[in-house]
């Protein structure tokens, strides 16, 4: 990917958060972007981050997260890195050390283990926990009825700081359908853990997520994709 298409992607998905934001009367400066990187070339994270287009980078394995960083160099530590997904506990101590934050931790199980990878050390994690909304089988994430236990599981742990919830929203059309889903997080969040952090949207919905309390959106699609500006202008 070029340069300047890579910097026109940037700045009509920034433009597009703070205009959703503004839509409900939002601080446009609230909404951080995640750029997830787990499918963009190597070399167009590279110019994002020498260009200091990113400041925080999602990658859902550890395995991949650690080949790219180490890769990537110098480059890398321009960047804060966040886990956006499912972490299996015999990967908690390389995922505690490599990333800045794990975005989607689901059991008491996960928060043990990278607990214990922790321990002995200055480091404090933070940490959400995503919450699973949907029907989809093949989805993680810890329940409605569940997340009250997790969350107090979590707050107890020494080294994780708990900041907020995750969610990954169903596939659906016509894409505004999403929004009740959304809006349910941001509920769930104000009841049980006010003043955390939402993190949910992703390159099709990120705008309605943003209309419904999104602090954090995740966007990789229309970042690294071979998309002209104009073609950005509205959701696929």
């Amino acid at each position: 990917m070029s340069r300047p298409v890579l910097i026109d992607n940037f700045n009509q998905i920034r433009l597009r958060m703070r205009s959703a934001a503004a839509r409900v009367g939002r601080n446009p400066d609230a909404v951080r972007l995640v750029a997830v990187t787990k499918y963009a070339p190597l070399e167009s994270v590279r110019e994002a981050l020498e260009s200091e287009l990113i400041s925080e980078a999602g990658e859902s394995r550890v395995q991949d997260a650690e080949k790219k960083i180490a890769q990537l160099g110098p480059a890398a530590r321009r960047a804060k890195w966040r886990m956006i997904g499912h972490l299996q506990t015999n990967k908690a101590r390389a995922a505690a050390r490599l990333f800045d934050a794990v975005d989607s931790l689901d059991s008491e199980r996960a928060a043990q283990a990278l607990e214990a990878a922790l321990i002995g050390g200055e480091k404090i994690l933070p940490v959400l926990i995503q919450v699973k909304l949907s029907d989809r089988q093949t989805q993680h994430g810890v329940s409605c009825v569940e997340l009250p236990a997790l969350i107090e599981f979590v707050r107890s742990q020494s080294r994780l700081r708990l900041d907020g919830l995750m969610m990954i929203a169903p596939h659906a059309e016509p894409v505004e359908s999403v929004r009740p889903f959304f809006r349910e997080l941001r509920e769930l969040r104000d009841r049980h853990l006010p003043g955390g952090l939402l993190s949910m949207g992703m390159s099709r919905d990120f705008e309605i997520a943003i209309e419904e309390g999104a602090d954090l959106v995740r966007i990789g699609t229309r970042i690294f994709s071979q998309l002209s500006p104009a073609s950005l202008e509205a959701p696929e």
